[in-house]
């Protein structure tokens, strides 16, 4: 049988106070990626957008599309990463990144796909990943991939489950309370 997959998003708020990084992974058996990619575009349904997107949700859509990802009942692994100062995310990111993939090694995962960025930041990526290995047990496998939202539907549940954190952080439990039970959540600490 073959390992499951992860699919990640993020979601941060830089503030000269604090803020902080939110990096959330979907762990996905591969057995469940078509029929979960289904629900997925289900769900996004004739939105204008080319992938289902956290922000432009009304607050009914977000715990409708909440409640829908809770009932897949997979595990969630989610890096909260404090303090993020402006401009200082993409080091916030990294040491979310290199946590999360100790994490998701820890419960089989060997693959990573994250929404693809810009060239020269998906290869930072590609780094904090090599960077991580350290940490791993010698000789263990394992890589991240990079695909635009719009292509991976998968990809949009790491999305809202990443809103959701985020929501909770910023005073708002509704969008968070039906995850509650199969979010893994590791808080750091991200100095800048």
């Amino acid at each position: 049988m073959s390992p499951p997959q992860a699919f990640a998003d993020e979601s941060f708020r830089e503030d000269p106070s604090g803020g902080f990084y939110v990096l959330a992974a979907a762990v996905l058996p591969i057995t469940r990626h078509a029929e979960l990619r289904e629900v997925m575009l289900d769900v996004r349904g004739g939105r204008r957008s080319s992938k289902l997107h956290w922000y432009p949700m009304d607050h009914q859509e977000k715990l409708d599309v909440v409640k829908r990802v809770a009932d897949f009942d997979e595990l969630h692994v989610v890096t909260v990463g404090t303090p993020v100062r402006p401009k200082r995310q993409e080091r916030s990111r990294a040491l979310c990144l290199q946590r999360l993939v100790v994490e998701l090694h820890a419960v089989g995962v060997d693959t990573l796909v994250a929404e693809a960025r810009q060239a020269d930041l998906n290869k930072r990526d590609v780094d904090s990943v090599r960077h991580a290995r350290l940490y791993l047990p010698r000789g263990t496998a394992f890589r991240i991939e990079h695909r635009f939202g719009k292509d991976e539907p998968l990809l949009w549940i790491a999305d809202v489950v990443a809103g959701a954190v985020r929501a909770r952080l910023t005073g708002s439990d509704a969008f968070f309370e039906p995850l509650s039970g199969c979010v893994h959540e590791i808080r750091m600490d991200t100095p800048t």
